[in-house]
């Protein structure tokens, strides 16, 4: 059995607490009743691990949501104006590279997600910061609409009105990866002399409203598949390890959908 995010595929969705892959016959046992190479010792109970429950993923969740608020709101206070930038950059690189280590070497912690949840953190607050300064008061409606967007989202899950299945998944990934595509694109042809861009941020337009709103649903939608693979993690006895996952990925969603609606209610917003 194999989660339907990305972030969530590998050994650690694969495994049972016992260390064998669901639906298959456990380490050292033999399919015709044999002792076989490799089984353990009689006398010696072979190594488990307590499968995940869904008090793991909560208790992790709101660690991991708590390390990146507290790193957020530090980086608003201690981090001057004229630091923000290289700060910012030096952030991101870390940010990237702990992400390209938790989803690509397939390994989540403890260390590994708080570490990344505090770099994140720091982006988020220097973020928020900026756009505070130029739109009083709009960070405070963006925390309370992604609350509102968790909420949603999670009765949607809950009530069943959208089904997470295999073709629903390859549809979110495939744009998200879209929406980064385009974002890439757009940056690139700023940097190149094009003052908004393709259009897809400037506030002045419809792209950029369209394009804002898009985000926040695709956002959504991966919160649909973190919320799935907890649920299957927990229903087919995934190991403990894995609450570290569903925490990694529920904070990678709350945070786009986060700074999407900031972006959008800016566009709504005067200049202070």
């Amino acid at each position: 059995m194999e989660s339907r995010n990305p972030a969530f595929r590998g050994n650690a969705f694969d495994q049972r607490a016992g260390g064998a892959a669901y639906g298959a016959p456990g380490y050292g046992t033999q399919p015709y009743g044999a002792a076989g190479y490799g089984a353990p010792a009689p006398g010696y109970a072979p190594p488990a691990t307590r499968p995940m429950t869904m008090d793991d993923v909560v208790v992790r969740g709101f660690m991991t949501l708590a390390v990146l608020v507290l790193t957020a709101a530090l980086s608003w206070v201690l981090v001057p104006v004229e630091m923000a930038a290289p700060v910012l950059i030096v952030a991101l690189i870390a940010e990237i590279g702990i992400w390209a280590f938790i989803t690509f070497g397939r390994k989540a912690n403890a260390p590994l997600v708080l570490a990344f949840a505090a770099v994140y953190g720091i982006v988020v607050g220097i973020i928020s910061h900026a756009y505070n300064d130029l739109y009083h008061g709009v960070v405070f409606q963006a925390v309370v609409g992604t609350a509102l967007a968790f909420g949603a989202t999670l009765a949607v899950y809950a009530l069943r009105i959208v089904r997470v299945t295999p073709k629903f998944a390859k549809f979110v990934i495939a744009a998200g990866a879209a929406l980064i595509g385009l974002m890439l694109i757009n940056m690139l042809v700023h940097l190149f002399g094009g003052d908004q861009g393709i259009g897809i941020r400037d506030p002045g337009s419809p792209l950029a409203y369209i394009f804002s709103v898009v985000a926040i649903l695709v956002g959504c939608f991966f919160l649909l598949l973190d919320f799935d693979a907890v649920e299957q993690g927990v229903r087919h006895g995934a190991p403990e390890k894995f609450a570290w996952y569903c925490a990694f990925g529920l904070v990678l969603s709350l945070v786009w959908i986060y700074l999407e609606i900031l972006r959008l209610l800016s566009y709504f917003s005067g200049r202070d």
